[in-house]
């Protein structure tokens, strides 16, 4: 492999990296939002419509239909239409898997815990 072709390599995998510290980063943030993260949280135990959404989160529903709005635009929730309603749903299940991490650290922290792997 010429020393073109390899430097040509590395910066192809520096542009990779960059862009997944960007799109890690642009998540993080949105789950920073406490409706946002509550929304995720009980969207992980199943999908649900807004309706339930709104009484799990006990936010308002036109704030909790801008969030999802913000979410399915992200990419981070899944619609279907049942009839009228519209059911959201998690796209995969790393997302189900970060919010839980992140309410077990919340825990960890909120009752003084031990830390552990």
């Amino acid at each position: 492999m010429s020393s073109g072709t390899e430097l040509a390599d590395a910066h192809h995998s520096h542009q990779r990296a960059e862009e997944r510290l960007d799109v890690a980063a642009t998540i993080l943030g949105l789950l920073a939002d406490r409706t946002r993260l509550a929304l995720l949280e009980r969207l992980g135990e199943g999908e649900a419509d807004v309706t339930t959404l709104t009484e799990a989160t006990g936010a308002a529903r036109p704030s909790v239909s801008q969030h999802l709005a913000k979410l399915r635009l992200s990419g981070l929730v899944a619609t279907r239409r049942d009839g009228r309603r519209v059911v959201y749903s998690l796209r995969h299940g790393h997302l189900r898997r970060l919010v839980d991490e992140a309410m077990n650290v919340a825990d960890h922290q909120i009752r003084h815990l031990p830390p552990h792997d």
